[in-house]
């Protein structure tokens, strides 16, 4: 709710949370099913979004997510 109150407060920002998914790495054993690289995926291409791309949503992955 936090990240839909901040998207209305500043619609000029695009303001969006992404969560990549099981991602191998220090952190969790190197368990996870994907690569850094596909997780990393996600994330730059929601810092890449433009002033006409989303605001306020919850992407998991590779989409966006209902809340």
């Amino acid at each position: 709710m936090l990240t839909v109150q901040y998207a209305r407060a500043y619609p000029n920002l695009r303001i969006n949370v992404v969560d990549p998914g099981p991602t191998a790495t220090d952190l969790n054993r190197f368990q996870g099913s994907q690569t850094v690289e596909q997780g990393a995926a996600p994330i730059v291409e929601a810092a890449l979004t433009t002033r006409q791309g989303p605001s306020g949503t919850f992407v998991d992955g590779a989409a966006i997510s209902p809340w």
